[in-house]
């Protein structure tokens, strides 16, 4: 027999799915609530019972998004420039196979429950800034850090605008972050 929070989870999971699902296919427009418990199979007032309003939800899909990439770094084996190089290319995934999401990750957080956003995005930025540790000095961490995750984030906000495909910059997404991996791992750049 199932027991009522067993229930109230597997709702909050159906509904956390289908919402990144309408977010995927159609942008945060698509996302409703009511159509998010039409596309989990619950009723009309199941969603309600779990999030205040679709801000909340987009949050926590948001939150979801930084957690499993927190995961999939953690997770990274190899050499510190090799994980790097996998922990940029995992942000870059994020943003082709599911642009939506991720400019829903990088949006100011919104709704009831910001904190979880934060707090998820924060565990990401750990991740990333204990391989970061590993090649560059202490007092360099934070500054390098903050070049390449805004650095590759911004690289992957511009392809997903299209900036690329005008010719001008003669170069690829791929191109510059393997650059900037290239610059920190192989210790070019000195201050």
């Amino acid at each position: 027999m199932v027991s009522r929070a067993e229930s109230a989870a597997a709702t909050r999971r159906a509904l956390l799915d289908a919402a990144a699902e309408l977010l995927d296919e159609g942008g945060p427009d698509a996302v409703t609530l009511r159509e998010v418990g039409a596309r989990a199979g619950v009723s009309r007032g199941a969603p309600y019972g779990h999030f205040a309003d679709k801000e909340t939800l987009l949050g926590a899909v948001a939150a979801e998004g930084w957690e499993r990439l927190s995961d999939e770094i953690a997770a990274l084996d190899g050499t510190p420039s090799d994980r790097l190089r996998g922990a940029l290319a995992a942000l870059v995934t994020i943003g082709r196979r599911h642009p939506h999401r991720y400019r829903q990750m990088f949006a100011p957080p919104a709704g009831d429950e910001p904190g979880s956003m934060i707090r998820a995005s924060c565990r990401t930025q750990e991740e990333f800034l204990a391989i970061v540790s590993e090649l560059v000095d202490e007092q360099d961490l934070h500054r390098y850090g903050g070049l390449l995750f805004t650095g590759v984030s911004g690289i992957i906000a511009a392809e997903l605008s299209g900036h690329f495909a005008t010719g001008t910059w003669r170069t690829s997404a791929d191109e510059l972050v393997d650059t900037l991996a290239t610059i920190i791992a192989d210790g070019r750049l000195h201050t």
